[in-house]
């Protein structure tokens, strides 16, 4: 059904559908175009309206072919919407949960393009704060790139600025959480704006947003797309919250090295230990060569049926399992940290134990290779509880013995009518 969105636009059909409003197929003076039309409730706060319309020239000036044009702003009545270029093609999201994970050369191909995307952006003073797979769409008309590859442009600037003012402060609930009320995530996103996943540590301790925000971010993405899920995504949005102060990041076997020390830098607990955006595309195009010919990464974090392998040995065959895995770093870094220069990561509210419950699915995934079980799962606990079951026996039988022949008075006989055990 075909509505007008201000006196210039009519929109035609629903392209999709995200936590700051819904996109449209419109038919516009100069043919078709994408028309973001923002929540209601969002369009009914001046002083936000305000706000974004003096943001208007800088998104209008922001021209790169990495980057999804913002033609013009609506606002009329009780509409507040951002007309942008039409990109045939899917977005980001979508292709990563067919395909679940992408070809090194493929996954770096498009990063690439966001990184330049958000060089352009950040020398504009504009820093994006939302940089996720749902705002990467790629154009099925483009020319591919490495891996065959379309290219890649980065949508929805503006956006997380618009929603961060006072009272509408909550992040959006990281996909796949496992349960939980809104209210509670809310607690535990308080104060924070974007998608959990794919926030950086300053922004949940709650620094300001800067440039290296991104960067991170993006770097979340490259490892989603390498490894198929979050480095540190998975149950409550408050535990996700956490592990991105708190944690370190799991290697990822299968890669080479060169790119896993760009992943390890750019996610960096430190902001200024991290790449800059227009290095991060140098970077990723020089390691691009290295990345011919490599399949999807064969990891699995899921823990694998019938196997009679020990738990702490891959099968033969397989590839090396990650030396590191997850662990907690120091709330306050030493001087041979990378990170030194990170004071303190105190300002970060811990959730609370029902926030933090759920089993496995409350708990950061670590990449596996295929065939090797999964540490702490209930398969490899098994073995260990019996041996442990069984020492405990032979250990209560001796304290028995032990005690009975202290009751008797060592050498003694007992009474015919007390069982005691004898010393031999």
């Amino acid at each position: 059904m075909a509505r007008k969105i201000g006196s210039r636009y009519t929109a035609r059909q629903i392209l999709g559908r995200g936590s700051a409003g819904t996109v449209w197929l419109a038919d516009g003076p100069d043919g078709p175009v994408a028309v973001k039309l923002l929540r209601d409730d969002l369009a009914c706060d001046q002083d936000l309206v305000d706000r974004f319309v003096a943001e208007r020239t800088a998104l209008l000036s922001l021209d790169h072919p990495h980057v999804v044009g913002v033609r013009d702003l609506v606002v009329d009545g009780t509409d507040l919407a951002l007309v942008m270029d039409l990109v045939r093609g899917t977005d980001l999201r979508t292709r990563l949960e067919r395909e679940r994970r992408l070809a090194p050369a493929y996954a770096v191909s498009l990063v690439t393009d966001v990184a330049e995307a958000l060089a352009a952006a950040h020398a504009a003073g504009i820093v994006h704060r939302d940089v996720k797979p749902e705002n990467v769409l790629l154009d099925a008309h483009g020319p591919t790139g490495p891996g065959g590859a379309p290219p890649a442009l980065l949508t929805d600037f503006g956006v997380a600025k618009l929603i961060d003012s006072p009272g509408r402060r909550r992040a959006a609930p990281s996909r796949g959480a496992s349960g939980g009320s809104q209210a509670g995530q809310d607690r535990a996103a308080r104060g924070v704006i974007g998608t959990p996943d794919y926030l950086a540590p300053e922004l949940v301790e709650g620094l300001p947003p800067r440039a290296f925000v991104d960067v991170y971010a993006l770097a979340t993405v490259l490892y989603e797309l390498l490894a198929g899920f979050t480095p540190f995504g998975g149950g409550h949005p408050g535990a996700v919250l956490r592990r991105h102060v708190t944690e370190t990041v799991a290697p990822l076997p299968g890669i080479p090295e060169e790119l896993w020390q760009v992943l390890l830098q750019c996610l960096a607990k430190a902001p200024a230990s991290r790449l800059r955006a227009p290095e991060l595309a140098q970077r990723l195009r020089e390691i691009q060569p290295l990345l011919r010919g490599l399949p999807p990464l064969a990891i699995d974090e899921h823990p694998a049926e019938g196997l009679d392998e020990p738990a702490d040995a891959p099968p033969a065959g397989a590839a090396p399992l990650p030396s590191a895995g997850r662990a907690a770093v120091p709330l306050v870094r030493t001087t041979e940290s990378p990170d030194a220069n990170r004071d303190t990561h105190t300002s970060m509210r811990v959730p609370g134990a029902d926030e933090l419950a759920g089993g496995a699915h409350g708990t950061a995934r670590t990449p596996r290779v295929p065939g090797a079980r999964r540490a702490g799962s209930a398969r490899n606990r098994a073995p260990r509880r019996r041996r442990l079951t069984v020492a405990a026996g032979v250990a209560l039988a001796a304290a028995v013995g032990l005690g009975g022949w202290l009751a008797t008075g060592g050498d003694e006989a007992a009474p015919t009518d007390t069982p005691s055990v004898q010393r031999p």
